[in-house]
């Protein structure tokens, strides 16, 4: 791969991972930083009403699921940046090969080219 592909996937990794950690961290504060009173808008003294505190349960443990996902493409990120950085970056971690420019300009972080890819997802159910 020549330098210049693999300076606009270094940058393109970069932006992914910032806009990755600004929706954890708004997830984060959104869900985590508030007490369920606060994140439900209810300000009078009045207790939950069961079926209100119900959704606010599911939002709070949706939007966790939400940022942990966010995590692991988090982590994919800077496993690819450290690639790029040891020099392994665009190489299938199954068979060995390149992966094409073409994919990892649509996903910056793969870890396998497509046959391979193709293959793994046809073993699973």
């Amino acid at each position: 791969m020549n330098k210049k592909n693999m300076k606009i996937l270094r940058e393109s990794l970069l932006e992914y991972r910032n806009k990755i950690v600004l929706g954890i961290d708004h997830l984060s504060k959104d869900t985590l930083n508030k007490s369920q009173k606060d994140a439900s808008g209810d300000l009078s003294g009045y207790s939950f009403h069961m079926a209100d505190m119900a959704t606010d349960n599911y939002d709070r443990d949706f939007n966790l699921g939400l940022a942990s996902s966010e995590r692991e493409i988090l982590k994919k990120i800077d496993e690819a940046l450290r690639s790029i950085d040891d020099g392994s970056y665009g190489v299938c971690e199954l068979c060995g090969c390149k992966i094409s420019v073409e994919r990892l300009k649509a996903l910056p972080f793969a870890t396998k080219c497509i046959p391979c890819k193709e293959k793994e997802e046809k073993k699973q159910p």
